[in-house]
C-alpha cells in the first residue's frame, strides 16, 4: 500500500512596509525623496511548529530590518534594481527557497492620475 502524503508549502506575508527614500531617475527624486511602500512573501525551507521555537521559521522583525537597510541605506534609479537587492539580500540572509517582492511608488511622477505603481518580481533560491 502507498502512504498518501500531503504536499504542503507555508508562506509569510509582510505587507504595506513604509519607507522614506531617494530612488528614482529624475533629480527631484534623488533630493527630495518620497513614500515607498514594500510587500513581500517568504516561503520558508523549515517550517516546524510543534516546538513553537523561533529558531524553527524566520524571524519577521530581522526581515523587516533588512528590507529598511535596502531600502533607506542604498540608492536606485529604478524599483526593478532595488527590488532585485531586497530579493537577494533576502535569499542570502533567510532560509527561504522562494522570495516575492513587490516595491509599490505611491507617488510617482507621471502626469495624470494615477493611485501606484509597483513592479513585482520573484526568485527562487539556486539549488
Amino acid at each position: 500500500m502507498t502512504e498518501n502524503k500531503l504536499a504542503t508549502q507555508n508562506i509569510i506575508h509582510l505587507k504595506g512596509m513604509e519607507f522614506y527614500a531617494y530612488h528614482g531617475v529624475l533629480e527631484e527624486e534623488k533630493t527630495l525623496g518620497q513614500r515607498f511602500v514594500i510587500d513581500l512573501d517568504l516561503y520558508p525551507r523549515k517550517w516546524i511548529t510543534q516546538f513553537d521555537n523561533l529558531q524553527d521559521t524566520i524571524n519577521y522583525a530581522e526581515v523587516f530590518t533588512l528590507v529598511k537597510d535596502c531600502v533607506q541605506n542604498k540608492r536606485f534609479k529604478l524599483l526593478e534594481s532595488l527590488a532585485e537587492y531586497i530579493a537577494t539580500r533576502i535569499l542570502d540572509n533567510f532560509d527561504c527557497s522562494q522570495v516575492r517582492v513587490e516595491v509599490h511608488k505611491p507617488n510617482a511622477p507621471i502626469p495624470g492620475i494615477l493611485k501606484d505603481v509597483s513592479i513585482e518580481i520573484i526568485r527562487e533560491r539556486k539549488a
